[in-house]
């Protein structure tokens, strides 16, 4: 697969950024959190499904698929198809000062991918920084698939070795059972800055507290102005 911009036919109206393809397997660690069971057991499945299950799952997938948006299964085992990610983000991510730059809006923007089923969840946030040209750490973001189950929403962070478009296999087309949401890290994960950035976080906390201090020094030469006034009158001879 290429890097870059593809369509889908020629009169789709979308384009599309294919991420990079490479495969990697991390063994399974201790016992999985609660909000994780799920995702622990479809990677369970998918290290066990044959070829003809594969075959099997994507011809039934693409018979339920309404927008054009089908797999395709290679000779080899692996197929490639489309996903769409939602980004929620809380701030304009950081970008080169360029003209004709173009930045995902912060709430409600949906791009589709065109990827593999070797593609890991870092790669796709991967190309979808690099099809904004954001320059921030992919460190910073994290993907999450939010699923629909009984009238309640659940939203699971998935691991950086995940592959996202086998979940959108197993789960089908329909974006209202199954749908992937870019957000930033929660607030705390400081492992996510660089060490400049860490450092301009500290100029900036070490400005505010000296501004904090100045001001209280001048509150409290005041107060002492005021009362040594109020004592010169009480001690003023009558």
């Amino acid at each position: 697969m290429s890097s870059g911009y593809s369509s889908l036919e020629e009169d789709a109206e979308d384009f599309f950024f294919t991420a990079r393809t490479s495969f990697f397997r991390r063994a399974p660690q201790g016992k999985p959190r609660a909000g994780q069971q799920d995702v622990e057991k479809e990677k369970e499945i998918h290290n066990y499904l044959s070829k003809e299950e594969i075959k099997e799952k994507v011809h039934k997938y693409n018979l339920a698929v309404t927008d054009k948006l089908k797999m395709t299964l290679n000779s080899n085992g692996i197929y490639t198809g489309f996903i769409k990610v939602q980004m929620e983000l809380c701030r304009p991510p950081q970008t080169p000062p360029s003209a004709g730059t173009v930045t995902p809006s912060s709430i409600g923007c949906v791009n589709t991918l065109h990827i593999s089923s070797t593609n890991t969840v870092g790669e796709v946030i991967e190309a979808l920084l690099k099809k904004f040209l954001v320059t921030e750490s992919p460190a910073k973001f994290a993907l999450y698939k939010r699923c629909h189950r009984e009238d309640q929403v659940y939203a699971c962070k998935l691991s950086d070795r995940e592959h996202p478009l086998y979940l959108r296999l197993v789960a089908g087309p329909r974006t209202d059972t199954l749908s992937f949401v870019l957000r930033e890290h929660e607030i705390g994960e400081w492992e996510a800055f660089s060490l400049p950035e860490l450092q301009n976080f500290l100029r900036i906390l070490d400005k505010e507290e000296d501004e904090q201090l100045q001001n209280l020094k001048r509150r409290y030469a005041a107060y002492r102005l005021k009362l040594e006034e109020a004592l010169g009158e009480v001690w003023k001879p009558g």
